[in-house]
């Protein structure tokens, strides 16, 4: 990692906000949206992410994202690559024919859906959410892009909470820039 992209991901970590017992208690959410709220700190943001996508640029075909916070980044992301978006939805808010999974959180239960037709076979996709922490969410989104005949490249995040050791759980290789 170069000291640049350092010193632009210190800059991240400073305005990331932390809510004790928030949606639940005894859990602590890790929000984004300080980053975003800061020009500085969303520039520095979006440079690491294009700098990371431009890294993998040779194996990366569809940048798929998991509802809602990663919808921040995949797009960006996908167009940086000259690439398609394809969301991957809460149940029952995607049209037509669709694949879902159903996979505990923290904090309950949830289920993803993809459209069946939204990746050609064997597309490989990058998958991209804001944070990683019991690996359940990034593990659907896998499930759900291997289901549709596709192959998940890797999947980036932004924070990771290691103790929660989620990345055991995900069946791609992951990248994260903060670990908390």
């Amino acid at each position: 990692m170069t000291t640049d992209i350092a010193s632009k991901i210190e800059i991240v970590r400073k305005h990331l906000k932390s809510y004790p017992d928030f949606p639940k208690p005894g859990i602590v959410f890790r929000d984004i949206f300080g980053v975003m709220s800061n020009r500085e700190a969303n520039a520095a943001l979006q440079d690491i992410l294009l700098t990371h996508a431009t890294e993998h640029k040779s194996r990366i075909e569809a940048v798929c994202a998991l509802e809602s916070r990663g919808f921040l980044f995949g797009p960006l992301i996908a167009l940086h690559l000259g690439v398609p978006f394809v969301p991957i939805r809460k149940k029952g808010k995607l049209p037509g024919e669709v694949v879902s999974h159903s996979y505990n959180l923290e904090y309950g239960s949830d289920t993803l859906e993809i459209q069946k037709d939204a990746l050609k076979p064997n597309t490989s996709v990058l998958l991209v959410d804001d944070l990683l922490a019991t690996g359940s969410t990034l593990d659907a989104g896998c499930r759900l892009i291997t289901q549709i005949g596709s192959k998940v490249d890797h999947s980036l995040v932004i924070i990771e909470l290691e103790a929660l050791n989620g990345r055991s759980k995900v069946p791609s290789p992951v990248y994260s820039f903060i670990k908390l």
